[in-house]
């Protein structure tokens, strides 16, 4: 028969812990609402940006002298990876499916004979990917946000870091993979190509077999210099936005595993005071039994 005093603290403790996850289910709540408005604020412009890029790019297509950004290195040897995570656990599988998606990735594109670095955002990244690739990781970006929340200074530093890495030779192809809010429940984790930057060729191969003409426009200055400018301005904003995503997402993710917690605590502490009284019960009918025969043989 289990220990009353064991089952008092064992319902003590969990009481304690049901206190903690239910505050810190409404703190997420709280930082989601707000990190929900920022992400869905610039998706529309961070998308319309990539979309607009696009179609000017097209242009460019197979074609010599663009940007560098556009043209590449005309080689995809060496692959930077960037790593979208928290900084702290707690946030269910938030975590834990970036660095599968990362994992994959990584395998996929050695198993081709290519050289994959990466660089983590986030502490959780660098740690549960180290055991595994502590030689292909050059850095941790740590604290990001902070207590002021994603700024976009942040996010040109690291594509500030990004350009200088690549104009030095360091790699050929750049990828992000970072988890895209749906909602509190669903995230996407989402691999996306910055550089070399991706034209609209499949939409202009689409428009001509339908017989549909794509308008025309006349640029000033000329598009090349257009995309010089902006290439750069839109690698900062594409990581911004993943950041802002991956922020919202984390805590949509915590919202929701400590709801859960706090349930599965509830359901424990129903489980452990129906055992408690059970076990009560028997004790108070064990010493009433022995009173009575006590009594008896008197």
């Amino acid at each position: 028969m289990p220990n009353l005093k064991d089952l008092k603290n064992r319902i003590d403790s969990v009481k304690s812990t049901r206190k903690i996850t239910s505050a810190m289910k409404m703190v997420a709540a709280a930082k989601l609402r707000r990190a929900q408005e920022a992400a869905e604020s610039a998706r529309a412009y961070s998308e319309r940006m990539d979309t607009v890029l696009r179609s000017l790019a097209g242009s460019f297509a197979g074609m010599e002298g663009g940007p560098q950004l556009l043209a590449g290195t005309g080689d995809d040897k060496t692959h930077l990876v960037v790593v979208f995570t928290s900084d702290r656990g707690l946030c269910g599988g938030f975590n834990g499916t970036i660095v599968r998606e990362s994992r994959r990735l990584v395998h996929d594109l050695k198993g081709q004979g290519k050289i994959v670095k990466l660089l983590c955002v986030g502490r959780k990244g660098a740690d549960l990917l180290k055991s595994e690739f502590r030689g292909d990781i050059i850095d941790s970006v740590i604290g990001v946000g902070g207590k002021k929340g994603i700024g976009y200074q942040e996010a040109t530093a690291i594509s500030d870091r990004i350009t200088e890495m690549f104009e030095a030779g360091e790699f050929d192809v750049c990828s992000i993979v970072f988890n895209k809010f749906q909602s509190a429940m669903t995230q996407i984790v989402t691999a996306q190509q910055l550089i070399p930057f991706a034209s609209d060729e499949a939409d202009s191969g689409e428009e001509a077999a339908s017989g549909e003409l794509k308008a025309a426009y006349e640029f000033e200055p000329e598009e090349s210099e257009i995309l010089e400018v902006l290439l750069p301005k839109n690698l900062g904003v594409q990581i911004f936005q993943a950041m802002l995503e991956s922020s919202a997402s984390e805590h949509g993710s915590r919202m929701t595993a400590m709801d859960n917690a706090t349930r599965n605590a509830g359901d424990m502490i129903d489980k452990l005071t129906l055992t408690y009284n059970r076990s009560r019960q028997a004790a108070i009918t064990s010493e009433l039994i022995e009173i009575i025969s006590g009594a008896e043989t008197l």
